[in-house]
């Protein structure tokens, strides 16, 4: 199942869903183990150790020190892991309104992991892209 490469269907046909909860980046050192009941978002292992994405509320109770307090946005499109341009037409556009943004690509879709407090502006500067692209 192939997700969409063209990059103006893509733009035009997105459909931002602003998740909920507070999400923060932990790190795990090497050889430390994740702790039980964790339920990573996402993780990826860097040589430095490994990177978590969880609610809040899980590093919390964790016991683990996050950090860039963070709201989820889901791009509700198939997009291809091949496609060219999409996330860094939305990057530049959340850059121009000099807003930090971690971006995550996954098999169907992509994820931006924005500051928690700009959240709302960030679904209106994505909203305003989308009608851009569909005119």
């Amino acid at each position: 199942m192939n997700g969409e490469t063209d990059l103006q269907k893509l733009l035009a046909s997105m459909t931002p869903q602003l998740l909920p909860d507070i999400h923060v980046f932990a790190t795990l050192a090497p050889g430390i183990a994740m702790p039980d009941g964790l339920d990573a978002v996402m993780s990826f292992r860097e040589r430095e150790g490994l990177t978590l994405i969880v609610t809040e509320d899980e590093a919390k109770a964790a016991g683990l020190a996050g950090t860039f307090r963070c709201r989820m946005i889901t791009l509700d499109i198939h997009s291809s892991l091949e496609a060219v341009g999409f996330l860094a037409a939305i990057t530049a556009r959340l850059a121009a309104a000099g807003m930090g943004v971690n971006p995550v690509s996954a098999f169907y879709h992509d994820h931006l992991f924005v500051p928690a407090e700009r959240a709302e502006e960030a679904m209106a500067i994505l909203a305003k892209l989308v009608e851009e692209n569909r005119a």
